[in-house]
């Protein structure tokens, strides 16, 4: 464990304590290991809480320059807290793994912090989304970002802020918009459909009346170009990339660059319920079983671990978003409880939190939990008013699964493009289950038309289910 000697405020951790903290570390490694878990290597650095608002704000601790990332906390990439505490808990998987903890915290939280990222690092080293995208992208995203945003400020410095923001701010508009069934890498489509041959004659008739003198017979078709794009196309992001009538080499770079980002955060997405309750349960687990804990610093721990593992995220009045620390925590206690550590261990490599809801959610632990399912409903005025609604376990799961489909963003994808160059994008809203906030599709077609430069237009559906086109405010 490393510390970085900023300058320490008034009652921050001692040095002491720093030294007690990295006395743990590898007995909890130890202890982890003796139950099956497996991970690589993980470099715990203490970092004043400034630079931990920086890495929640940008998703990474370093990473390539926008005004965005000071407005806004990129749709929970980075869980920067842990349920309702407010310690913070900050993880990137890889080779080795990098976790952050917050030099002012307590003793006893960041031991807590400690033992929940070593569940982490269990979780994506061996759960098989987090491995396919961590193959393909690399393992060293922390420092593959660094120099992607040293590229960056090398474009800034060439082509102008201006420029390069206006590239960037289309890229991060189409952040979610990925299909992570298609490889990171992938070749282009073909140029030229195939040849067809001669067809074959339909039936003994036909191929009696072509051998006739004097018959023509059909003529296979010659090789043509292909249709750009081939098949409905969800990848925007590299598709855009590749076909942009006229995108130079450095905004390709940019948006290759956030397309990779965004494949290597979708585990921590589509995972997000499974693997907070993996690590709020080892932690729990790991504390309870550490002799090497004074009482104090025990007691101080799990208090802290009640408070990660309460039903209800955030600071809402009416209470609508399950917090997946408790949830998690509570599905894999009674899994391994009623299933045994072995079954747990394959169901954290084999499934995401889609499936791990559906199997695992059911109808004894949604009740014992109090789970109820909200849905929104417009009141007057316009404000939107949340009915009770009966508790269907059917219900209940897919409410706490919907936020989670397509990366939480409406399915849009290229359709055509004409042949001089406009851009016709589709949205799949029968998929989606809902139409379109028709202003944000119109400032995000704009941000597009900045790199495509050609016309880009839209097919929706508005909230009323009317057929809508939608096109860049710039067309004539």
């Amino acid at each position: 464990m490393s510390d970085q000697h900023h300058h320490h405020p008034a009652g921050t951790c001692s040095q002491a304590d720093n030294a007690e903290l990295a006395r743990y570390v590898p007995r909890f490694e130890q202890m982890a290991r003796d139950h099956g878990l497996s991970f690589y290597p993980v470099d715990f650095e203490l970092v004043p809480n400034t630079f931990m608002m920086e890495v929640a704000v940008y998703g990474l601790p370093v990473r390539m320059p926008h005004w965005s990332f000071g407005v806004r906390y990129i749709y929970q990439y980075v869980q920067h807290r842990m349920g309702n505490s407010r310690i913070f808990e900050v993880v990137f998987p890889g080779d080795p793994n990098r976790a952050y903890l917050v030099d002012s915290n307590a003793l006893a939280e960041n031991t807590l912090v400690t033992a929940h990222v070593l569940g982490h690092a269990d979780f994506s080293r061996n759960n098989s989304l987090f491995h396919r995208m961590q193959h393909e992208v690399g393992y060293h995203i922390v420092e593959q970002a660094a120099a992607r945003a040293q590229r960056i400020q090398s474009a800034i410095e060439q082509h102008g802020p201006e420029r390069v923001e206006a590239t960037l701010d289309a890229a991060l508009a189409l952040e979610q918009h990925i299909d992570v069934n298609q490889p990171l890498h992938r070749a282009p489509y073909p140029e030229m459909l195939p040849a067809e041959t001669e067809r074959p004659p339909r039936d003994a008739f036909e191929a009696r009346f072509r051998d006739l003198p004097g018959e023509q017979r059909p003529a296979g078709r010659e090789a043509r170009r292909a249709q750009i794009p081939p098949h409905p196309e969800y990848d925007l992001l590299w598709f855009i990339a590749r076909y942009a009538p006229e995108l130079e080499d450095w905004e390709r770079d940019i948006f290759l660059a956030v397309r990779e980002e965004s494949f290597y955060f979708y585990p921590v997405f589509a995972c997000q319920i499974m693997n907070e309750g993996w690590a709020s349960y080892w932690h729990a687990r790991l504390l309870r079983e550490a002799d090497f804990l004074s009482g104090e610093t025990y007691l101080d721990a799990i208090k802290t671990h009640s408070d990660v593992v309460r039903p209800y995220g955030g600071d809402q009045a009416v209470a609508l978003s399950v917090n997946p620390y408790h949830l998690g925590f509570c599905l894999w206690e009674r899994i391994i409880e009623d299933q045994g550590l072995d079954r747990a261990l394959q169901i954290r490599a084999e499934e995401d939190d889609f499936s791990f809801i559906r199997n695992h959610l059911d109808q004894d632990l949604a009740r014992d939990l109090k789970l109820f399912n909200y849905t929104r409903r417009p009141g007057a005025g316009g404000e939107e008013r949340y009915i009770l609604r009966d508790r269907k376990l059917e219900d209940l799961r897919e409410g706490i699964l919907q936020p989670k489909f397509n990366y939480g963003a409406p399915r849009v994808c290229a359709t055509r493009v004409s042949p001089n160059g406009n851009l016709t994008l589709t949205h799949d809203h029968r998929s989606d289950g809902r139409g379109l906030d028709l202003m944000r599709a119109r400032k995000v077609l704009d941000y597009i038309y900045r790199v495509w430069r050609r016309p880009v237009m839209l097919e929706t559906v508005d909230h009323a289910g009317e057929r809508k086109i939608v096109e860049n405010s710039r067309q004539g």
